[in-house]
């Protein structure tokens, strides 16, 4: 790609911001294939920061939102995921403590049902584990799974499991 200027490179980062939520890693990333110097990407990033375009803890609570509603995905994988994007510890566990409780185990118990009806297993006992490794490759937790496979497994089957 051709060298742009810096405020070239500023209008086109501002209009990129504008039509979701980023990250500044995602603007990093997009900033390194317009040949700049280090310096140049930096107050680009400032400069994004300062007037809003970018916050991360606006990002975090839109990516922890979306990842949960519409990939349903668990607590530990959405923090991983927002790990890898470098999002500070502190933005990411606030984020994290904002789901709402309730909706996070409706969303684990229909995902786990929707599950069961496509498994095949020869007994309980492994749709009950394959259900449990299904849930927990999606970042849920144990405890919390635990309690959705028992509601939906009799409670007699589910003490011959433990």
């Amino acid at each position: 790609m051709k060298q742009i200027s810096e405020k070239e490179a500023l209008n086109r980062m501002a209009a990129y911001c504008s039509t979701t939520e980023r990250c500044i890693q995602d603007i990093e990333k997009k900033l390194s294939s317009f040949d700049l110097l280090p310096e140049t990407c930096q107050r680009i990033i400032s400069r994004l920061v300062q007037e809003s375009f970018i916050n991360e803890s606006r990002y975090a609570t839109n990516f922890t939102h979306d990842k949960l509603q519409f990939n349903k995905w668990g607590r530990i994988k959405i923090e991983y995921e927002m790990k890898k994007k470098g999002i500070p510890a502190s933005i990411r566990q606030k984020a994290i403590e904002e789901i709402d409780q309730n909706l996070y185990t409706e969303i684990l118990c229909t995902i786990l049902k929707n599950k069961k009806k496509t498994i095949k297993a020869k007994d309980k006992r492994e749709e009950y584990y394959k259900l449990l490794r299904f849930a927990a490759s999606r970042g849920f937790e144990s405890h919390e799974i635990n309690t959705c496979l028992k509601g939906l497994f009799k409670e007699n089957e589910y003490d011959d499991m433990e």
